[in-house]
């Protein structure tokens, strides 16, 4: 979920400004443009079951609010957000439409805070899965099919479709679990924190909404997660090699 209380009209131009120098270095060079096109369909895949994620979770919950909205649904169309694809295609992060929810339909099994959190961390969940499950697709035609396949022009687009896959999955998963809002992370972390940590968080979450947009426009963003990234993309591809032994 990424949602802005304030104005976007200025973080949509320097995003447009962003993505046109990107398209223009792009456009020049040949190899880096079929990258780009390689990307969308990993970019369809993990913004559809991100934000599925949350409203399947909140409505197993006991909120029908995404499910009256159409949002339970693996149809793209209905998730993407026209800035947040664009980001994910030219930064490697970025967001999709989000899911609205009201907690005060969850079921009272757990708090709304909890129950909150759970929904929201599903959509990042939902990423890192699917980047295990194609990277086991990736190992499995990789051992199965062997070099010959992967070699040829069928096989080598196939590899790279999964390959962009995997990795805006991960991009996207732990971008969306960065502590600050409007990212996922920021209600995640919600149950864990004392009383006076909440209360603080909640009353600034304006202020912090605008300090990650200076960490996110400044390159800072990318600095704090890249480790992070790293971590998880080696775990997930130290997975994969098991299978190819």
């Amino acid at each position: 979920m990424f949602n802005f209380s304030f104005d976007k009209r200025m973080i949509y131009i320097i995003i447009g400004i962003m993505v046109l120098t990107t398209l223009v270095q792009y456009i020049s060079n040949p190899n880096a443009l079929f990258g780009l096109l390689v990307s969308i369909p990993g970019v369809l895949i993990a913004i559809t079951f991100h934000e599925f994620a949350h409203g399947f979770v909140a409505y197993k919950l006991g909120d029908n609010t995404a499910k009256n909205q159409g949002r339970l649904t693996l149809n793209p169309f209905a998730h993407l957000d026209p800035i947040g694809s664009l980001m994910l295609l030219f930064a490697g992060f970025g967001w999709g439409k989000p899911v609205q929810v009201n907690p005060r339909n969850y079921t009272r099994k757990i708090s709304m805070e909890k129950a909150d959190a759970i929904v929201s961390a599903a959509g990042p969940i939902m990423n890192i899965l699917l980047a295990i499950v194609f990277t086991i697709i990736y190992c499995l035609i990789y051992k199965f099919a062997g070099v010959g396949f992967v070699t040829t022009t069928v096989g080598y687009v196939v590899m790279l479709l999964i390959s962009a896959t995997i990795t805006i999955n991960i991009g996207l998963g732990i971008f969306n679990l960065i502590p600050l809002p409007p990212l996922d992370g920021s209600k995640i972390i919600m149950p864990f924190l004392p009383y006076k940590a909440k209360e603080f968080f909640v009353n600034n979450e304006q202020l912090f909404s605008i300090l990650f947009v200076v960490l996110w426009i400044t390159g800072l963003t990318s600095i704090i997660i890249s480790p992070v990234i790293n971590a998880v993309t080696t775990g997930i591809l130290n997975l994969g090699s098991l299978i190819i032994r």
